[in-house]
């Protein structure tokens, strides 16, 4: 018998490779003497750097650009053995959580260290980015990007070239458009420190980007509205236009990019799930990427998270078996979610349900 454990983070509490070890011993703690593997997996946002350099076939990058707020930090990202493919998250050099809680405002923050990253695997002749861009503090739809990516031309000649040849995958799973009531102001730019006053004036100059953009003969005025336009702040927009970036589900891509299909077929059994699943599980996330590759090679699947909401629909999805790990626990949440209480409760339910199969 083998048994496929491929989990997400459980976001504020255990990395996927934490719950992934937790779930392990769990399995073999309950006597299983079969084959077990381990893959743990990202949507794309948090973790997806890690995940391929987990893989032993990327090693990574350390670099120095400038953060949201134009502060100097440190990005790694991993780079393919072969020098072709780099893996990158955006929310490393402009993320939410480089910014303290009272300096967040969406007015200042900037992508300009995106685009000295990309500058950076130019650089190295990487032919193919895989980016995803989940987590961002900004909303300057990708401007900030770009100005670094011509600051570097100025200086150097050619980025336009260069990025011609540079393939951009980019993993989203966000389908506002760049504008309007449903842009990435008005949704999204509340979230990220801004006042009702400040949204509205993001959103006018998301408006006047975009019809710039199109005067450039770079978009057409439908572009603006396409599923993606608005992720990070209006960056997909600008990925799209200016780079021509082909925007994929995150998942979907983290399951290709690390052969997922070759290590599900044989096995008998997938353990898969994050902090808290609920029907938002089902549009994007690890659990239901996980899902479909395995009921394609007929594996059963075990849906195994912290918490679990709206079971009906998730049962209905297909998974065989939904486990809180939490279950019967009557702890408070903030205790529930120290790491060292998380991983017993990982490895309890994985005991208890190998005691069901064997």
């Amino acid at each position: 018998m083998k048994i496929l454990i491929a989990f997400d983070s459980f976001k504020g509490c255990l990395t996927a490779e934490e719950v992934c070890l937790a779930a392990q011993q769990g399995v073999y703690e309950a006597g299983f003497e079969g084959e077990v593997v381990c893959v743990p997996l990202s949507d794309g946002g948090e973790g997806l750097v890690d995940c391929f350099l987990r893989t032993g076939k990327a090693h990574p990058v350390c670099v120095k650009v400038h953060g949201p707020l134009m502060e100097e930090v440190d990005v790694t990202y991993a780079v393919s053995e072969d020098g072709k493919t780099a893996y990158m998250e955006m929310a490393s050099a402009c993320g939410l959580m480089l910014v303290p809680v009272e300096q967040r405002n969406p007015m200042e923050t900037t992508t300009y260290g995106l685009g000295e990253m990309l500058v950076d695997v130019i650089e190295r002749g990487v032919c193919h980015v895989v980016l995803g861009i989940g987590g961002s503090a900004t909303c300057d739809g990708g401007m900030g990007m770009l100005k670094a990516l011509a600051s570097w031309q100025e200086a150097k000649g050619g980025w336009q070239e260069a990025g011609k040849s540079l393939r951009l995958t980019v993993a989203c799973d966000v389908d506002n458009p760049l504008y309007g009531n449903d842009g990435a102001a008005y949704v999204f730019a509340p979230q990220k420190g801004a006042t009702p006053e400040q949204v509205e004036l993001l959103d006018r100059r998301l408006r006047a980007f975009a019809l710039a953009t199109e005067e450039l003969g770079l978009a057409e005025r439908g572009d603006a509205f396409s599923a993606g336009a608005g992720a990070a702040g209006g960056l997909g927009y600008a990925l799209q236009a200016y780079l021509n970036a082909e925007l994929r589900s995150g998942v979907e891509i983290v399951l290709d990019e690390c052969g997922f299909d070759d290590v599900l077929r044989g096995a008998d059994v997938v353990l898969t799930g994050e902090g808290c699943s609920d029907g938002q599980t089902l549009h994007g996330k690890v659990a239901a990427g996980v899902l479909r590759r395995a009921r394609k090679w007929g594996v059963k699947t075990v849906l195994m998270s912290g918490q679990i909401k709206d079971r009906e629909a998730l049962a209905a999805a297909g998974f065989d078996c939904l486990v809180c790990v939490n279950k019967d626990d009557g702890r408070p949440l903030d205790e529930l979610m120290q790491s060292d209480v998380a991983m017993e409760n990982i490895k309890g339910a994985c005991q208890r349900m190998m005691e069901d199969f064997q």
